[in-house]
């Protein structure tokens, strides 16, 4: 998806989930847009990772996770650093765009190695196309790490 389009429909999405919020709790004060769940399912038997806003499906995109001799951890983590651009210190400063840390120096990032998606290949990162890195990473950043979950099951 276009990455201008996606950050519109990512916005327009947050607004009217604001609105709604507001609408039906006026006055409740409990709900807002800002505490919209947003969920990353991560499966590394099917190498896909799954977006769910508030338990609607928003996006499914092809992973890599861990290749051959590495692992990527499983269970059920929250961003805890973003990065528009990092490079990673372990892998000979290998690039790691729109990096959202969950765990260590674990995080789902961008790849130039697109025609790797959907098979095992990374470090233990889990690896997204470029548009969807991104995608991903204005998410967070839209709905915050505290109400984005990233949950990496076998």
């Amino acid at each position: 998806m276009d990455a201008i389009l996606s950050a519109k429909l990512i916005n327009v999405a947050a607004a009217a989930m604001a609105g709604m919020a507001l609408f039906l709790d006026a006055g409740a004060g409990s709900a807002h847009a800002s505490n919209a769940k947003v969920v990353a399912e991560v499966s590394i038997s099917t190498q896909t990772m799954h977006v769910s806003i508030d338990g609607r499906p928003a996006f499914a995109w092809k992973v890599s996770t861990a290749g051959k001799g590495y692992v990527t951890p499983t269970g059920s983590f929250k961003p805890y650093r973003m990065h528009e651009m990092w490079y990673s210190k372990k892998y000979d400063n290998a690039p790691m765009p729109h990096s959202v840390f969950f765990n260590g120096g674990y995080a789902v990032h961008a790849t130039n190695a697109i025609k790797r998606l959907g098979q095992p290949a990374s470090h233990g990162c889990v690896r997204l196309h470029p548009n969807d890195a991104a995608d991903f990473y204005r998410l967070v950043e839209t709905f915050g790490q505290t109400n984005t979950s990233i949950v990496i099951s076998q």
